[in-house]
């Protein structure tokens, strides 16, 4: 029987009629009611109302006025790894590292995508990017959070305190999975060799089960280029997830910020296709923390004026976000009077943030102004006028998806702050497959953000640390380098006893 009454079925109709889309109910009827349970839940999790406001925000957006202003955000409102005096550093870190000592840090993954474009049906976090270990994008940023709750207990006044929340968002295809990946249960998206080496793992790679959480991202109904929802069954409505922006309502939605409430102060958000990320940094959380700001975040420094990437800025006297494609080529290719050479708008942006509690628990009905963009694409659908399915050979609606960083311009520049990081350090996206290769091996074009250039970042890292520590590496690795487990180094320190050592393993 299904759980749902007439009662609860007529409301929820009036409440999609109330708005204009009451024909997602026209096939309810002839559906089992398996079927009509399921799209009954489908459509209770959704606010119709809500979704034409986003709509019509999304279609509508309010005009700026006059000529937009974009100046680099000032200096007090940002500092750089790369020129910050070393006793600012150290005085971050440890700030950052009590904090963390005293149980008020929690990390929160965006790890919504598959792995798709890199020839994968699994969440990307399940990709292996061939390490010597083998080790899966989810199990290095576990580790490194295994290890920075070591270096904090070290120091920690309690270290059973020492203990840092992960909170990781997913979507709808990559919940479940995510969820047996963790267990080390078989995925049957992997390949067997993929299989056997989480099962040579440990479940939650090593860290206590509760303080790990897996929820869900929401979605939104795709919507007709005449403003109605569409089918995607008779059964079913036609959903894409909210983008990364949808973080905010989720937080809420999913009792992420009651479970953060009783202890945390501080968050650290990253994507999880970033294999250099640095989980829970100490120097950011100590520096964010320090400066008292709401919003946070990392940027790394633009390789040249040509390259296709946000910006960090100031916009009419507020932080901001502003697009390659936004900018005009003088001020794309302008340089910094204070430091010729470099550009002056530099600040390139990698969705790395630090938030407070205070601000991501105030946000309340806010989440729903963040401004949603437009996606015009191809959308199979079930045409409730002809009765069919539909697959279009051309865009035939809207997908609408919030941006994460949409809401820093809500902000007064003393309440957000910016750090410059170095990019061979802590930034190495994975976007793409590698190319194809030729009969010799070689690849046809240079990788670009693929597995390859993911797993050599980690190895030159690698090599950097250990002959920081002064150790000689000989170990004839193809690329160069060598593995260094987050286990075995957080961010280099630990190594001295590899001192005066030729080195001679794949990893260490």
């Amino acid at each position: 029987m299904p759980s749902f009454t007439p009662e609860k079925l007529k409301d929820l109709k009036a409440k999609y009629e109330a708005v204009g889309q009451g024909h997602v109910f026209k096939y309810f009827d002839s559906l089992n009611q398996t079927e009509q349970q399921a799209f009954f839940e489908q459509l209770d999790k959704i606010d119709p109302a809500r979704v034409q406001k986003l709509r019509d925000l999304a279609l509508n957006p309010p005009k700026e006025e006059g000529q937009a202003v974009v100046e680099p955000l000032p200096e007090s409102a940002s500092a750089s790894i790369i020129d910050s005096k070393p006793e600012d550093i150290e005085r971050w870190y440890n700030l950052g590292l009590e904090l963390i000592g005293k149980g008020e840090v929690a990390v929160v993954l965006l790890a919504g995508g598959q792995g798709t474009r890199l020839g994968s049906k699994a969440p990307k976090g399940c990709f292996d990017i061939k390490l010597p270990s083998h080790k899966s994008l989810f199990q290095i940023q576990a580790e490194r959070i295994k290890k920075i709750q070591q270096l904090a207990a070290q120091k920690a006044a309690d270290p059973s305190k020492a203990v840092i929340p992960w909170f990781i968002m997913t979507s709808g295809p990559t919940r479940g999975p995510t969820e047996k990946f963790f267990k080390k249960e078989k995925l049957d998206e992997l390949s067997d060799e993929e299989n056997a080496n989480r099962a040579k793992g440990e479940p939650y790679f090593g860290l206590e089960q509760k303080n790990v959480t897996i929820f869900e991202q929401g979605v939104l109904p795709c919507i007709t280029n005449e403003g109605k929802f569409m089918l995607a069954s008779k059964g079913k409505l036609a959903v894409a997830p909210d983008g990364n922006g949808g973080l905010y309502k989720a937080l809420q939605d999913e009792g992420v910020l009651e479970k953060m409430r009783p202890n945390i102060k501080h968050i650290h958000a990253y994507c999880v296709d970033n294999c250099l990320a640095k989980v829970a940094d100490p120097v950011f959380i100590g520096f964010a923390a320090e400066k008292k700001v709401k919003i946070a975040t990392k940027v790394v420094r633009k390789r040249d004026a040509k390259e296709s990437v946000g910006l960090i800025l100031q916009k009419n006297g507020k932080p901001d976000v502003v697009e390659y494609s936004e900018i005009d080529d003088a001020t794309r290719q302008a340089t910094d009077p204070k430091q010729p050479g470099l550009l002056k708008f530099r600040a390139a942006n990698i969705v790395n943030h630090y938030y407070s509690f205070g601000y991501l628990d105030s946000m309340g009905d806010a989440v729903d102004k963040l401004l949603p963009h437009v996606a015009k694409k191809k959308i199979p659908f079930f045409d409730t006028e002809k009765d069919e399915a539909v697959n279009p050979a051309s865009p035939n609606g809207i997908k609408l998806e919030q941006f994460v960083f949409d809401n820093f311009k809500w902000l007064n520049l003393n309440e957000f702050a910016c750090m410059e990081v170095k990019r061979e350090d802590e930034f190495s996206p994975l976007k793409n497959a590698d190319p194809a290769q030729k009969a010799d091996g070689s690849f046809e074009k240079q990788p670009e953000d693929s597995p390859t250039t993911s797993r050599k970042h980690i190895k030159e890292q690698g090599k950097r640390w250990v002959e920081a520590a002064g150790a000689t590496l000989k170990n004839g690795d193809v690329d160069g380098g060598i593995e260094v487990s987050p286990l075995t180094s957080y961010a280099g320190e630990g190594l001295d006893s590899y001192k005066g050592q030729t080195i001679e393993k794949a990893s260490i």
